[in-house]
């Protein structure tokens, strides 16, 4: 016990500072040089071809190339949206149907100032109190900015909205005004232009045709080609697809034109992935490559650069699969509802007949094995539906047949700890390898829609903080007492530090996971838990959570993760906002068709088969309890943790549904067994029913 507490005292030094036991190499600083930033809303990889863009396909071939997500606010993103974000250094919105950016207006003529109309508004009514952040920047440190195109002009715009030097065409920039400013940002919207409806985003996939977009993407070429034509050589050029292009997001391009950049991957600080941005990171790197501070505020990081050897294809493929992973995620986790209650009716129907008890307990494993295969399936290549369902399904063969096939098979908790241990164990060993299974699964983050890049998400704490309870509680049902005890608080804690701290960034889990393992392993200890000590243990995972995100805020902007910026929010009286949207988000998860079902019947099952045992399931629950206490306790925890995760959590229902999903049938599964070995019992043996003959 003493022995496990020191291992993890020192693990939990390494993986506060967010590197655990992979550390990454330091950024060197680099000298001010000048940046140009080329924003081409709408533009995907698959449009750069040397026949139809020679000018954009000539930069991106000089560059370090990544995926860029563009989400700011809603699901897909316009282009002011795009450029808003750009500006604020925060992800924004103008508030209601976007398109294109508003045209600016000259302010003194022949100077070449100008200022954005109506720009009060995104401060005094869309509430973007950021907007002007990147603007305001420069011009507090001096530094001069020329804007070509309203999106761009929007970007270098002051909290005022006034706009240094802007010009409508790079047709009207000379080589003197490249070499007086340090900072170039141009928009190219005639990719985007044709798109526009009444300037709103056409509510289609795909309102263009192939011909109609080529003709588009040459025109936005011409346009790039021609700033890139009076460049200095120095300069350091970014290229950006800032916004969609219609109803379903995209991963845009990303691109960083600079010496030793040329085919490497583009990743960023802010996502911990080397090919992976987001549009905040090109405020940070712009201000970083101008040699100025950076604004506490400003959410991204630096672009940094990844591998070699980055090919354009590598790019479009990365975009390809989160489209099949996007495409079918409603399906998956409708199929996975509708599983859910057919079983939880047809063991009703079965289990009160005693009838099929053994299809029932194969059932029930199967269907506790089926969200672990969402992660276990990116160990494996896929591109294609096929491909990701048929490695979903070989895992899920896997799994169940080794819960159900090993020598364990015949004990009622052999079955719950490979399944519970599987699922813990894939989580664990995701977060301390950057988590590549979460990215682009059903149950983690989809890499198009920006929410997370790293850490734990809600989904997966919630399997993570079920799994661990559950495993751990097969540990104390063999060996009670002490040794049962320590093993729930000591690997339930090193399961939370991950969780917590900067590798696994979840700060609505830590807050559920504390007093799951505290309720867990006072039921086993023997003691009685009231209602003030389960308050109790929830401020402590608040008292614990804030711990982790005050160290992660003491670090540099650039290595905080949400954590440190609650921290930041709170200190500024912004955290009111975020609670609110939080509250929201958790609220309207209360009317998910996908999840709510999952919640109601798992719940009602449990709930009648522990009220009447013998009506509901044979008395399956309660023989289950009674072959396990420490189960019972585990299965306590792991209700508290769920319902304290749908409370605290954004994901709200989806934290407690997946809890449910995974423990309740590996409950029924146990009971099953019991009464299996129950009636094998009762069976006289050969022997003895000839000496009743005999008799």
């Amino acid at each position: 016990m003493r022995r496990a507490v020191v291992v993890l005292a020192v693990l939990l030094g390494q993986l506060l500072t967010g590197q655990g036991v992979f550390a990454g190499t330091a950024r060197a600083e680099e000298a001010p040089g000048r940046v140009a930033l080329i924003g081409v809303p709408g533009l995907h990889w698959n449009d750069l071809t040397q026949a139809d863009a020679p000018n954009l396909w000539e930069l991106a071939g000089a560059s370090a190339i990544g995926s860029l997500s563009v989400r700011t606010v809603g699901n897909v993103t316009c282009p002011y949206d795009g450029w808003l974000t750009v500006s604020a250094g925060t992800r924004s919105a103008v508030g209601y149907g976007c398109g294109a950016p508003p045209m600016p207006e000259a302010q003194v003529a022949g100077t070449g100032s100008a200022v954005i109309p109506g720009y009060r508004y995104l401060t005094d009514v869309a509430g973007q109190r950021y907007a002007g952040t990147l603007g305001e920047t420069l011009k507090a440190a001096g530094q001069c900015s020329i804007a070509i195109g309203p999106g761009a002009a929007l970007a270098l715009a002051d909290r005022q909205g006034a706009v240094q030097n802007y010009h409508a065409s790079p047709l009207q920039v000379g080589t003197g005004d490249l070499t007086k400013c340090r900072m170039i940002a141009m928009d190219v919207d005639d990719l985007i232009r044709p798109y526009l409806i009444g300037d709103r985003l056409p509510k289609v996939p795909e309102q263009l045709g192939a011909t109609e977009r080529r003709d588009a993407l040459r025109l936005a070429d011409a346009k790039a080609g021609a700033l890139l034509s009076i460049l200095p050589p120095d300069t350091t050029v970014l290229l950006a697809g800032l916004s969609d292009h219609g109803s379903v997001p995209h991963l845009r391009v990303a691109a960083l034109r600079e010496p030793g950049a040329q085919g490497r991957l583009l990743g960023a600080d802010s996502t911990r992935r080397e090919d992976i941005s987001i549009l905040p990171d090109l405020t940070a790197t712009v201000l970083a490559k101008l040699g100025v501070q950076t604004p506490p505020t400003v959410v991204g990081g630096q672009l940094r650069l990844g591998d070699a050897g980055a090919t354009f294809e590598q790019v479009q493929r990365a975009d390809a699969t989160a489209q099949t992973m996007r495409s079918a995620k409603g399906q998956y986790f409708t199929t996975l509802a509708v599983l859910q209650v057919v079983f939880y009716v047809l063991a009703f129907l079965l289990l009160r007949r005693h009838k099929s008890l053994p299809w029932v307990r194969m059932a029930a494993v199967a269907l506790a094995a089926l969200p672990v295969t969402s992660f276990l399936v990116n160990l494996l290549p896929w591109g294609n539906h096929l491909q990701l369902f048929g490695g979903m399904l070989a895992w899920w063969a896997a799994i169940t047949a080794l819960a159900l096939a090993g020598p364990w098979r015949r004990r009622p908790l052999g079955p719950l700890a490979v399944v519970s241990g599987v699922t813990a164990l894939t989580l664990v060993g995701d977060l301390l390898t950057d988590t590549t299974l979460q990215l682009n699964s059903f149950m983690g983050f989809s890499a198009e829609q920006g929410a997370r890049y790293y850490g734990l998400g809600n989904i997966p704490f919630a399997l993570l903080a079920t799994g661990t309870l559950l495993a751990t509680t097969v540990i104390a049902h063999r060996y009670p007492g002490r040794i049962g005890v320590a093993a729930i608080v000591v690997l339930g804690a090193f399961a939370m530090v991950l969780g917590g701290s900067a590798m696994g960034s979840d700060f609505g889990g830590v807050i559920a996971f504390v007093p799951g393992i505290a309720v867990t392993a006072l039921l086993v200890a023997g003691k009685r838990v009231s209602l003030v000590k389960l308050a109790a243990f929830c401020v402590a995972g608040g008292v614990i959570v804030m711990g982790f995100a005050y160290y992660n805020y003491l670090q540099p902007p650039e290595k905080q993760s949400h954590l440190g910026r609650f921290v930041g929010q709170v200190l500024s009286g912004e955290a009111l906002d975020v609670i609110l949207r939080k509250l929201q988000a958790m609220l309207a998860t209360l009317l998910s068709p996908n999840l709510m079902p999952i919640v109601i019947v798992a719940v009602a099952f449990l709930i009648y088969a522990i009220l009447r045992p013998e009506q509901a399931s044979s008395g399956v629950v309660p023989a289950a309890f009674e072959h396990s206490p420490a189960l019972r306790a585990g299965l306590i925890g792991t209700l508290v943790s769920g319902v304290v995760g749908m409370l605290v959590n954004d994901s709200g229902a989806a934290v407690l549904s997946m809890a449910l999903a995974l423990a309740v049938p590996l409950l029924l599964a146990v009971g099953i067994r019991v009464l299996e070995q129950r009636q094998e019992e009762s069976v006289p043996r050969v022997g003895e029913k000839l000496t009743g003959v005999t008799k």
